[in-house]
């Protein structure tokens, strides 16, 4: 089974089970993988919506342990947009995974339609390094005497510029 397909099976089983009747639940959505892609030879990165969350989600293989991480530990991983903090999670069907929280709740979407387009634009942004990193990348390269591509993107926050810019 795809490593996106056994993260949809656990959420699925989650939504049925543990997560099923919460008020925090948007009943307008439903558990689906969107945009996923690989990001290097082990892992594979992309969109879990479900109808409590919108995660940013960074699988790997099934039987490997590298993506496990306690649950008060976080990992920064860097993106052309910027450094996020992952968080971890392990579920029989798919073991262990990384997240980064988008939405939690999710009310802000009507229907599942939005929150898949919302997905894909964000896994789009994802790769794309924003005019304020690439400034900050520049001023901080000249403060320390180096060039822009020897310093580390910092992290930003591109989905409140971006959804905010949608919105306006």
């Amino acid at each position: 089974m795809p490593a996106e397909a056994a993260l949809a099976a656990a959420f699925e089983r989650i939504a049925g089970t543990r997560m099923a009747g919460l008020a925090l639940n948007n009943p307008a959505l439903r558990v689906e993988c969107v945009g996923f892609r690989a990001l290097d030879e082990c892992h594979r990165i992309g969109v879990l919506i479900a109808p409590w969350t919108i995660n940013l989600v960074l699988l790997g293989d099934r039987f490997s342990r590298e993506l496990h991480l306690p649950s008060d530990a976080r990992r920064s991983w860097g993106f052309p947009s910027g450094s996020y903090d992952f968080m971890g999670g392990e579920e029989a069907e798919c073991g262990a995974y990384q997240f980064c929280s988008l939405f939690s709740p999710a009310f802000e979407f009507p229907d599942q339609g939005s929150a898949v387009a919302a997905a894909h634009e964000i896994m789009g942004q994802l790769f794309v390094e924003t005019a304020d990193c690439a400034a900050e990348r520049v001023e901080a390269a000249r403060v320390a005497g180096r060039s822009p591509m020897q310093l580390p993107i910092n992290r930003r926050a591109f989905l409140q510029g971006m959804l905010g810019a949608r919105k306006s």
